[in-house]
């Protein structure tokens, strides 16, 4: 009986062990797969006017369908103290395509000129300082609401008030945002929208072909518009009443979505607060609310009428950031008891928290592509020891496992994600400067160029890293309408007011 004994273990383990090796077969098979969107990237590091640093914007697309890039680059010219914004030396826009990298120039005066989105025709809107200070605050420099088309810059205008913003523009050309008329603001929305206090009135506008409209509000004194869809449906925020509430301290607040008529107001989760926070291209509208009493925030989406509350990770703070094509919504949101928060999946009605990277307690993630492909950053909570992620497949991965060790930059946030896989990303160098940078993932034709080359396992990537020539600044004039004077808006993040 012993020999047979023996006989029938050693076939049971060689069973075990082929199907072990089958099983690990195909989840390495499956790892390749998944891995395929990832694992080799051109990393390209966008170069400076000839000062130290370089941005992507984290409000809307810095990055289009096409690989085209817009953002901020520092010239040499270093600034007045007292108008410093982003860092302290004049900052111009710029339109990276093909490796060449294009002043896009500025309003006369000043002449910092700041980006907010980009269209797949390469149409980019964002403000430019317009030459005039105001004591409102504090004799900062002001900004007007601009578009760069073709070389041309031109000043979208007012609505007799001191300022304007520019926030998105879609494939048509249409621009959305707000502009000040000449009414002094009792109530100010200037939090809601881009986290500065406004002078006047506030109202959402539409601009296209040069015509600037008012949207007017949802009854209140102020409104803007921050999002736009292929559709020409608009998303925004407005005061619905003059009435103070005593929980808040500023009248109910609630979200809108504009269909070429009328405003129609989306309500909120109970509560007096809610805000809008992206728009996609079935009409779906992504934002966070109160609840009644308004002492926590719960992430939600808006679609055909009827918003889904999607909760939060057990906190009471959530911030929504990015919406996908399929309602799919990302951001950060608070962990019970704690103030640490951590990066979210929000779909099928449920709220996944997507963790954080060893070492580092709180993440965000910006921004998710049809492919379910997140970005993001984590770090120590108080903003130190940033790095940049991507997840997909259920994991976290840090993109600087991914970097050169030949490189000297270090990815702190990743914020925009194409539907191509192509990421844009905010990188600092040992001495402190930064840079922006594209990720551009490697076709299979080039995964065995030196642009592309991986480990022999092929289980990390290689970068190339890659300058970009320095196009001349266009020399067509702008065209100056109306002078707005307002503070260039905080271009990070739309934050909520706290308690």
């Amino acid at each position: 009986m012993k020999p047979k004994t023996s006989k029938h273990f050693t076939a049971a383990i060689l069973l075990i062990l082929l199907a072990t090796s089958a099983v690990f077969a195909q989840e390495q098979r499956a790892d390749q797969e998944q891995g395929k969107e990832h694992r080799r990237y051109k990393l390209i590091e966008i170069g400076t006017f000839g000062g130290p640093n370089s941005y992507f914007t984290f409000i809307s697309r810095p990055l289009n369908k096409h690989g085209v890039a817009a953002g901020m680059a520092d010239t040499s010219a270093e600034v007045n103290p007292q108008f410093c914004l982003i860092d302290c030396f004049l900052t111009h826009a710029f339109f990276w395509k093909d490796g060449v990298i294009t002043d896009l120039g500025a309003l006369p005066g000043i002449g910092g000129s700041f980006v907010n989105d980009i269209n797949a025709k390469g149409v980019v809107t964002g403000m430019s300082l317009n030459g005039r200070t105001t004591p409102v605050f504090g004799g900062l420099p002001l900004f007007d609401a601009v578009v760069w088309k073709n070389g041309e810059l031109t000043d979208l205008g007012t609505f007799g008030g001191p300022a304007s913003y520019a926030g998105a523009i879609n494939d048509h050309d249409q621009v959305v945002g707000f502009a000040l008329n000449s009414t002094p603001d009792s109530f100010d929305l200037g939090s809601s929208c881009q986290n500065f206090p406004m002078p006047t009135q506030m109202h959402a506008f539409i601009w296209h072909e040069g015509f600037l409209r008012d949207l007017g509000t949802l009854g209140g004194t102020d409104s803007c518009a921050l999002f736009i869809n292929e559709r020409g449906q608009v998303a925004g925020n407005s005061f619905t009443n003059t009435i103070v509430n005593p929980g808040t301290g500023r009248p109910t607040l609630h979200p809108f979505l504009w269909d070429g008529d009328e405003m129609k107001d989306l309500g909120t989760l109970g509560g007096t607060l809610a805000f809008a926070n992206g728009i996609n291209n079935r009409g779906q509208i992504a934002g966070a609310s109160t609840l009644a009493g308004d002492s926590a925030f719960h992430a939600f989406l808006w679609d055909k009428g009827k918003l889904t509350d999607f909760g939060t990770l057990g906190g009471s703070f959530v911030e929504v950031i990015g919406l996908n094509e399929g309602g799919e919504i990302v951001g950060q949101a608070q962990l019970p008891n704690s103030q640490t928060v951590h990066a979210f999946l929000a779909k099928n009605g449920m709220m996944t928290d997507l963790g954080t990277l060893d070492g580092n307690p709180c993440s965000v993630a910006i921004s998710i592509n049809v492919k379910d492909q997140i970005v993001g950053s984590t770090d120590d909570c108080s903003g130190n020891n940033g790095h940049a992620f991507l997840w997909e497949h259920g994991h976290m991965n840090d993109l600087n496992n991914f970097v050169s060790l030949i490189s000297p930059l270090t990815l702190t946030t990743a914020t925009f994600i194409n539907d191509r896989g192509e990421i844009a990303a905010q990188a600092i160098l040992p001495n402190g400067d930064q840079r922006a940078v594209l990720l551009v993932p490697c076709a299979d034709e080039e995964s065995d160029a030196d642009s592309c080359k991986g480990d022999e396992d092929g289980a990390s990537t290689s970068f190339e890293v890659t300058g970009a020539t320095i196009a001349p600044t266009p020399t067509a004039a702008p065209k100056p309408k109306d002078r707005l004077r307002a503070l260039w808006s905080n271009w990070r993040f739309h934050s909520y007011p706290q308690k």
